[in-house]
């Protein structure tokens, strides 16, 4: 895999520090698992998708630039980690719905649509 280097930087990660990636996305979907509200259950389904990107990516021996466009350099890559077209095709309509969200505010997650997606990350959650 070729990271782009105006999105990835390569740096060594120490257990201590991809087990703290690994207990954002477990307290991500530990909140989204809590909460009835789809748009609760919505964004901390993603923020904990996001962040199983970033701790794969570490364990690859790479951090993730903040910039605009990095969201989805996080799905496509972890898409290709895991060898999953799935991750990159639920990862982009998550990331799309929550981008309509953010800039749109009249978007509405259905409660099924939310649980969906849930679940979807808990499975993706489960193998690390």
């Amino acid at each position: 895999m070729t990271f782009d280097k105006d999105f990835f930087i390569s740096q060594k990660f120490t257990q201590a520090q991809l087990g703290k990636y690994r207990k954002s996305a477990k307290r991500n979907l530990d909140i989204a698992g809590r909460h009835g509200e789809p748009e609760v259950v919505f964004h901390f389904s993603y923020m904990a998708l996001i962040m199983i990107g970033i701790y794969y990516l570490a364990k690859e021996g790479y951090r993730v630039k903040s910039r605009p466009g990095h969201h989805k350099k996080i799905i496509e890559a972890l898409s290709e980690i895991l060898g999953s077209q799935d991750v990159l095709v639920v990862g982009e309509r998550m990331r799309k719905s929550r981008n309509r969200d953010m800039y749109n505010a009249d978007m509405l997650i259905a409660k099924k649509e939310a649980s969906e997606y849930l679940q979807f990350v808990e499975g993706l959650f489960k193998a690390l």
